[in-house]
């Protein structure tokens, strides 16, 4: 059934087109599936004659380490890190700010996800579908404002580009030995008129952590004693399914495209923590708790979408029109013993999102080559339904099969979009991009609480500069206006108490407003022989209205009320807009052939980017940098053909330094080591390829640092925070061993 749906969704596009009648128009050029497959060839960054400054890398730049999902894609491209579990890649921390910074786009339009912070999870997307991956430092005003730290458009397949079919079959073997496959099918075709991509990707993943926390009550360097230690099994296990399909119908004057995508994502969480402490001899093997996780994850995205392009009235129009929908239904729960007991239920919660988005935007684009205007508008709605919902447990089981309501809201949202661009050339050499978008947004938030309207209106200026003094040469430079929008639970005024503290209560503002950053990118590019390119680039962002939980020195009942005689009082504690903030950097790239050595067949890779940022944390009036980012972030690696036995290898190092995460009741410092993967392979033939891929070489360890201070107020937790007395020092490592890859393909 799931597999009918899955396929339902994808290919709705191709039962949409079947009534459009094609004329004769002439074939786009394709590639050859098998060029692609079994490539001889080393691929390297392209280089782009966007306006704005966007990177650009295909597939093939990625895949012979056999990336998974577009996450393991993306550890490989300058400025993206990811702040989650060993072996886990999936929300993007793109120059160091945290993931709701960054706008992810597929094929150009905007992916809800299940994010609080609206985030899409990367790693819901195989690898196997994507055509190319564009890091878009700075938007034109035709692209959307979403991204402070920049977007990230993950380009899909399409028959135009492609011609034949290919499969793949591959196994994943963990490092203690469970072995989970994987396999797709695809296929592209054209006409004179017409070409159609079909994909269906089948994943199997398997992701075995070991955890150890060892805490003390208070910093070892200040005489702390230990007081327990948790071993942890923490194991994640699931499989997605994708099916993605595009059909394109060429005119005289235009083309009609009609595209679909459906990703299922199965996943079952689990972990058991054994909490052991000191036996009374200073050997801390006496079993203290035995607690067990266990989170059913069950997740769909969809994407449906038709786009075009006409001649009209001397100009080109264009069009798109799509939805894009986001499920969860998810559980989970906590049981745990004592020694010698058995294991009770203590905690259940119950993930219910459903999340829809339609669209639709139109421009026309007139004047000569040098001078070329383009006017147009964007809109679209938005709805998202959640419902987290935690049980009363009693003696073990569910206490009430009616719950509390818990976090339960609908967000609906209406933007109105209209943009005007221009583009002049005055010189070969020379074009500068100027344009202006303006947002229209209304909203309404619903809770048990009611609803709240509220809307706002916005400019989000832009200018880019592209100057090429030669063939080789390019230089860029842009402004624009970008923002980022509240998370979502901010904005459902339910409340929640004992949040953040004991005698708190936290409830959310459906009148936050957007986080809005200016933000300058200055770069250069240098094309080395006639496949290499050398880039840097250097960025600022200005942001301002930061998102910040406050204490409003109200007091308020358990239920948000006034409080009466004998009632419990609460601090009223909610999200509010104040403060500013600053984070700049600079972003270097090299991907280059070694002709200047005599080695063709060599191929290098690097990119490094240093990070900085300034925010006044609003609980400590401490200057800090944004939560968990890096100083530094980097990547080198190599690729060597060895064209005479039909064969190539290569590796990858990936490294960064500490970030910091800094809350009201704790600081964590966040470490890794660095990430080396590698892979071998041989192509027997023209049609087929046997590849070995390894990750995690060198069993990296994440650490944590976590300094926890407690009170039963807010004042009283800063006050123990100012004076530096811990409730709590806890160190935590975690590893995962090896994981290797073993993939056939074949192309037909």
């Amino acid at each position: 059934m799931k597999l009918k749906l899955l396929l339902g969704a994808a290919v709705a596009p191709l039962v949409l087109a079947g009534t459009v009648c094609a004329q004769e128009a002439g074939r786009v050029e394709a590639t050859a599936v098998e060029d692609v497959i079994v490539n001889g060839e080393i691929v390297f960054r392209n280089r782009t004659t966007d306006e704005n400054p966007i990177l650009s890398y295909d597939l093939e730049y990625f895949q012979r380490f056999e990336p998974v999902s577009v996450g393991e894609m993306l550890k490989r491209v300058p400025g993206v890190t990811f702040t989650s579990d060993v072996l886990e890649f999936d929300g993007v921390s793109m120059r160091g700010l945290p993931p709701g910074y960054t706008n992810i786009l597929i094929n150009g339009r905007r992916a809800p996800g299940g994010e609080d912070d609206g985030a899409f999870l990367v790693d819901r997307i195989p690898a196997e579908l994507v055509e190319r991956i564009e890091i878009i430092r700075s938007p034109r005003a035709d692209q959307p404002s979403d991204g402070v730290a920049g977007a990230i458009n993950i380009v899909l397949k399409e028959g135009a580009q492609l011609d034949g079919g290919a499969i793949r079959a591959g196994a994943l073997v963990n490092a203690d030995g469970e072995i989970r496959g994987s396999g797709s099918i695809s296929w592209a075709g054209a006409t004179d008129n017409t070409s159609l991509w079909l994909g269906l990707n089948y994943q199997g993943r398997r992701n075995p952590k070991e955890k150890r926390s060892e805490r003390y009550d208070d910093a070892p360097a200040a005489g702390g004693v230990l007081d327990n230690i948790e071993l942890q099994d923490d194991t994640r296990d699931g499989e997605d399914l994708s099916a993605n399909a595009e059909y394109t119908v060429r005119f005289d004057r235009g083309r009609l495209r009609f595209n679909g995508l459906a990703v299922d994502t199965s996943r079952d969480e689990d972990e058991t923590s054994l909490t052991f402490v000191d036996n009374g001899s200073g050997v801390f093997d006496e079993l203290d708790e035995t607690e067990v996780q266990a989170e059913r994850i069950s997740q769909q995205s969809y994407a449906l979408g038709v786009d075009g392009e006409f001649e009209v009235g001397g100009g080109e129009l264009d069009f798109k029109a799509g939805w894009s929908g986001f499920r969860d239904d998810s559980t989970s729960r906590v049981d745990v013993a004592d020694p010698g007991d058995p294991l009770e239920l203590d905690e259940y919660v119950e993930t219910d999102i459903t999340d829809d988005e339609y669209e639709f935007g139109a421009a026309w684009t007139f004047g000569p080559d040098s001078l070329r205007l383009k006017l147009g508008a964007d809109w679209l709605t938005k709805e998202r339904d959640a419902a987290v919902v935690e049980f009363d447990i009693d003696n073990g089981a569910i206490d009430d099969p009616d719950p509390e309501p818990g976090a339960i809201y609908t967000i609906e949202e209406t933007r109105l979009e209209p943009f005007a661009r221009l583009t002049w050339e005055p010189t070969d050499a020379l074009t500068i991009d100027a344009g202006l978008r303006f947002e229209s947004m209304e909203r309404d938030v619903t809770s048990d609480l009611g609803v709240v309207s509220s809307d706002a209106e916005e400019f989000f200026p832009s200018l880019h500069l592209t100057w090429s003094p030669t063939a080789r040469d390019q230089f860029r430079a842009s402004w624009a206006r970008t923002q980022r929008r509240p998370d979502y639970s901010f904005l459902a005024p339910y409340l929640a108490s004992e949040e953040p503290a004991d005698e708190d209560a936290l409830q959310g503002n459906p009148l936050l407003e957007s986080e809005f950053a200016t933000g300058f990118d200055l770069g250069y590019e240098r094309r080395l022989g006639s496949r290499g390119v050398f880039g840097v680039n250097v960025f600022y962002r200005e942001i301002e209205n930061l998102i910040e939980l406050t204490d409003t020195g109200t007091e308020v009942d358990e239920d948000g009320g006034p409080v009466d005689p004998g009632d419990d009082a609460y601090n009223l504690v909610e999200p509010r807009n104040i403060g500013d903030g600053t984070t700049w950097g600079v972003e270097i790239d090299l991907s280059a052939p070694l002709d200047v050595f005599g080695m063709p067949e060599t191929g290098v890779f690097f990119n490094y980017t240093w990070l900085e940022s300034e925010v006044l944390d609003p609980w400590t009036g401490v200057e800090r940098q944004f939560r968990n980012q890096p100083q530094n972030v980097w990547n080198v690696g190599f690729i060597q053909n060895l064209p005479t036995w039909g064969a190539s290898f290569g590796a990858s190092l990936y490294g960064r330094d500490e970030g910091y995460e800094s809350g009201l009741d704790e600081l964590v410092k966040v470490e890794y080591d660095q990430d080396l993967e590698a892979f071998v392979e041989k192509r027997i033939g023209e049609r087929f390829v046997v590849r070995l891929s390894a990750q995690n070489l060198l069993d990296k360890e994440k650490r944590e640092t976590f300094l926890k201070y407690d009170g039963d107020s807010i004042e009283e937790i800063l006050d123990n925070r100012a004076n530096g007395d811990l409730d709590e020092y806890e160190l935590e490592s975690e590893r995962s061993g090896v994981l290797y890859q073993l993939t056939v393909r074949a192309a037909f």
